[in-house]
């Protein structure tokens, strides 16, 4: 049997690896979380709220920025709202992204977050490494020299490098890891997220580009495995849509809250704007030709962003506690992954009790 299609490489994801703890001097409080989102932009915190329309509008944009992250403003919008939405987070003096696609109104689109003064553009699509979106990086990049671009998606270093290549000041890595993304069961393609990470830094370091991991985050655990891997910022999706300042309508299910959240693949979102993230155009009445990457869904309710924000923040500077590093840079370059068994992963989690219903 010919075997030569099939790589040695095991693709591996969050619960397959642990991060080993090191010696260290350095106490919690002094630990700085500061990340690089392209050369130009420093975040205090590494962490982007995804552009979904269930996650990021201004409220949560300026919420976000207030607590040293960013928001990404979704594309679902009309351009003239888009744009808006830009104005109201700039007015309270914090930074903010705005998503655009690589349809029609791509100029037009640019253009007019760019006089919103977004502070970054993000060139968003399921399958960054294609034509389309290197076409796109070259064009915004020569026709507003100035503003900061980050595209994606990729999950590879070929991928990598040909955005990098383009143009790209900062990568977004993640093809189907997503809570809501069903695109590795509808198309059968993908990359496990920690694998990704990897392969994309390992050709991002060669040009300094930073790399941002978007997707698959169930944990603050996971933030710091993904910075580990080689991202110097996360994106996150679910684990903001809970919060009172993303834009999912509340919901009480059985006695317990939660809120409305849904992937920008899914049926509902793609006929507000979203297929053509996913190669696809909307016709009305056409539904069914629509072939849906995502679902819908709850999430639990979980209260204020800064809350949020905080046990995720609290549990990185736990990470960098025990593996002994300082800063996001250390925790890229100086620490090293374990493969893990599934009876690791087990006794990783609580077991063997009977848990508290609020645990």
């Amino acid at each position: 049997m010919d075997n030569s299609k099939i790589l040695d490489q095991v693709g591996l994801t969050f619960d397959d690896i642990l991060v080993l703890p090191n010696y260290t001097e350095t106490k919690r409080q002094d630990i700085d979380l500061t990340a690089r989102l392209t050369k130009k932009i420093t975040l205090k915190i590494p962490i982007l709220s995804s552009p979904m329309d269930t996650v990021t509008t201004s409220t949560m944009a300026i919420a976000l920025g207030n607590l040293g992250g960013m928001g990404i403003i979704h594309r679902n919008f009309t351009i003239e709202k888009q744009a808006q939405e830009i104005v109201l987070v700039k007015q309270a003096n914090v930074r903010v992204g705005a998503a655009l696609g690589v349809g029609k109104d791509l100029e037009e689109r640019a253009k007019a977050l760019i006089q919103a003064e977004t502070d970054i553009l993000v060139l968003d699509s399921a399958h960054g490494f294609s034509k389309w979106i290197i076409e796109a990086i070259k064009y915004l990049k020569s026709t507003y020299p100035d503003i900061e671009l980050i595209a994606g998606n990729i999950a590879t270093a070929a991928g990598a490098k040909a955005l990098i290549e383009a143009g790209a000041d900062s990568l977004r890595v993640g093809m189907g890891p997503g809570s809501i993304c069903t695109t590795r069961v509808i198309s059968g393609m993908g990359v496990p997220q920690i694998t990704a990470i990897i392969e994309a830094y390992s050709v991002a370091k060669q040009f300094d580009i930073p790399v941002i991991g978007d997707g698959g985050i169930k944990f603050s655990g996971d933030v710091v495995k993904a910075i580990a891997a080689g991202a110097d910022t996360v994106m996150l999706g679910s684990l903001l849509a809970g919060a009172d300042e993303s834009p999912g309508e509340k919901v009480t299910l059985r006695g317990k809250h939660y809120k409305k959240y849904r992937g920008m693949g899914s049926v509902a979102a793609m006929k507000e704007g979203g297929a053509a993230r996913y190669g696809q155009e909307y016709v009305k009445g056409k539904e069914k030709k629509l072939i849906a990457e995502g679902v819908e869904g709850l999430v639990p309710y979980s209260g204020k962003l800064e809350d949020v924000v905080n046990q995720l923040i609290g549990g990185l500077r736990t990470g960098m506690y025990y593996t002994g590093v300082k800063n996001i840079e250390e925790l890229k370059t100086k620490t090293r992954l374990m493969k893990i068994t599934q009876s690791s992963l087990t006794e990783s989690h609580p077991h063997d009790i009977l848990l508290k219903e609020d645990s």
